[in-house]
């Protein structure tokens, strides 16, 4: 203001502090529809004793006598006081903190106004706090000269200031927002210091307050220019997940850091609709189960997605959108459905042999009994050696069951093997005398090598069963190839090649394709039999990360469904 005549600075600080009034008020219309009680209560006590005191100062500059100047100067001191309550209590209350509702506290607050407005309403008698005498110039006032009990309380109401700024700024560092012109704004609300200390080194300007003005500018700021970040941060506290706030018409107005990186297509999409950047999210927030799945480079990931709304008295104004990642617990759940499943089915398959084991067994030895009976003592033992055999296939199978529910688990981690290794210790384990292997495609493969031998032994024992006498085996580049020149089963379903308990072809063979699949999933692999295969059985592994050497066998069985660890 300096430079400027008399009725030109009379004109710059009223026009400040009627700016300062009307934007108090303005921004007064907003603050009563704030959702949180205690926030909105600080608030409105701040812009109200801003207003106030922007207010008295006004009419401290207008007052036409000496004396009436004098009383609205007291005003303006006594009202001006209470915006330190206001903005102490709406920092506490907005960043989360207990301060405003600590009884202890708030008796000293109360306690330490009063009596500094015992100081101030009774500075006429002993002027500890300012003097004043009437000048003439630049215009017709009151020239205020401070006292020492005025600097006294300046200093400590700048240091509780500045303890709510701390808060502020505190809140704003943990927020993933954009924050920076939240922050700013806030800020403006320090600036009048500047013109305080430009007041006390210049002689030209008067003692005058100027910081209904930055609240003013802060309030209007916050409850209108950045009202989405306002909200958002203040919900955010403590939160560390993604957070997408959207409008009522579900377009996107704010998304913190962990959202656009987990979300890449919400990087610069503020202002469009969530259903164009993220269908999948929409979809959920139309009435799914609450659970988002999405592919990235580490795999699949699952995210709990829940909703808050917030409504005001004109109605809703938009909702939060939080996604939890919790892929973690969704993966074990999926693995223990999984297991549970296989379980069940190895429980049924197990039941179904045991029963057929002690029909044949118990048949047997009653043939055995007439036969003894009769003489033909020959007959009777044989009749008994098949019951023998028949439990010793039992105690086989039984074991190959306990074996496959130890190797069912999904494994954590994989190495890259050595395919040719692989198909060798899986032939010579699954006895395959008098079939021919060939091998179509060589190279490596990531999994687990005792699960994948043991993977490849139960395709080669399933083409042993289906009287085969070649088998191939080779790479593609997604996954397993095993092809036999066995039967045919036109008749059959791919399906019904992988339930426990079947005879395809023979019922001791009938838990081989239901172990591939098995050991197959537990590598995040799916298994299919190819239903356009001619003169044997061909069973597709997909899934896997392969380096094939030579030309890879080519896959075409359609579009099977895909099975993955998780049961999924």
């Amino acid at each position: 203001m300096l430079g400027l005549d008399g009725g030109g600075m009379l004109f710059a600080y009223v026009a400040a502090y009627v700016v300062a009034v009307v934007g108090c008020a303005v921004a007064l219309r907003r603050a009563v529809a704030v959702d949180d009680d205690e926030t909105r209560r600080g608030l409105v006590a701040l812009l109200v004793a801003s207003g106030g005191w922007a207010a008295a100062q006004l009419a401290y500059l207008l007052a036409p006598t000496p004396d009436l100047q004098y009383a609205l100067y007291l005003v303006g001191l006594v009202v001006g006081l209470t915006t330190i309550g206001g903005w102490l209590y709406f920092c506490s209350a907005y960043t989360g903190r207990a301060f405003h509702r600590t009884r202890t506290y708030r008796r000293v607050a109360v306690g330490s106004y009063l009596a500094v407005v015992a100081v101030k309403v009774t500075n006429p008698f002993h002027e500890l706090y300012f003097t004043a005498e009437f000048v003439a110039t630049p215009f017709p006032h009151l020239a205020v000269q401070q006292g020492l009990a005025h600097w006294v309380v300046t200093g400590l109401s700048y240091s509780l200031v500045a303890v709510g700024f701390f808060m502020l700024f505190d809140q704003f560092l943990e927020a993933d927002f954009d924050t920076g012109p939240l922050a700013a704004l806030v800020g403006a609300t320090a600036l009048p210091v500047v013109f305080d200390v430009a007041e006390m080194t210049s002689a030209s300007l008067l003692d005058l307050s100027m910081e209904p003005v930055g609240v003013a500018v802060f309030a209007v700021g916050t409850l209108y220019v950045f009202e989405d970040r306002f909200l958002s941060v203040q919900l955010s506290d403590g939160i560390d997940d993604a957070l997408i706030y959207l409008d009522e018409d579900d377009r996107v107005r704010e998304t913190n850091d962990l959202a656009r990186e987990t979300f890449p297509e919400l990087r610069g999409g503020r202002g469009e609709p969530i259903g164009e950047l993220l269908p999948e999210l929409a979809a959920e927030l139309d009435g799914g189960d609450g659970l988002l799945e999405r592919d990235g480079d580490g795999g699949r990931r699952f995210f709990l997605v829940t909703t808050t709304d917030f409504v005001r008295a004109a109605g809703s104004v938009g909702r939060l959108v939080m996604c939890s990642d919790v892929s973690d617990t969704e993966r074990r759940r999926r693995e223990l459905a999984r297991q549970n499943e296989q379980l069940e089915s190895i429980a049924a398959a197990m039941r179904h042999e045991l029963f057929n084991t002690l029909q044949i067994v118990a048949g047997r030895v009653e043939l055995a009994g007439s036969e003894l009976e009769g003489g033909d003592v020959s007959a009777a033992r044989e009749s008994l050696r098949t019951a023998s055999r028949t439990a010793e296939r039992m105690r086989r199978l039984v074991e190959d069951f306990a074996d496959l529910a130890r190797k069912g688990q999904t494994i954590e981690t994989t190495q890259s093997v050595a395919f040719d290794d692989a198909v060798d210790a899986a032939w010579e384990d699954a006895a395959t005398d008098g079939v021919a292997l060939e091998r179509e495609s060589d190279g490596r493969i990531d999994a687990d090598p005792d699960r994948l031998e043991a993977l490849l032994a139960s395709a080669f024992r399933f083409a042993v069963h289906n009287d085969a006498s070649r088998v191939s085996v080779g790479l593609h580049d997604d996954g397993i190839v095993v092809a036999d020149d066995g039967n045919e089963y036109p008749g059959m379903a791919p399906e019904e090649f992988f339930e426990y308990g079947g005879a395809v072809p023979t019922a001791e063979a009938g838990i081989a394709l239901p172990n591939v699949r098995t050991l197959a999933r537990v590598h995040g692999w799916n298994a299919a039999v190819d239903p356009g295969y001619e003169g044997g059985v061909r069973v597709v592994v997909t899934g896997a990360r392969t380096e094939v050497e030579g030309s890879p066998v080519p896959v075409d069985v359609g579009e099977p469904d895909r099975v993955v660890a998780s049961g999924e």
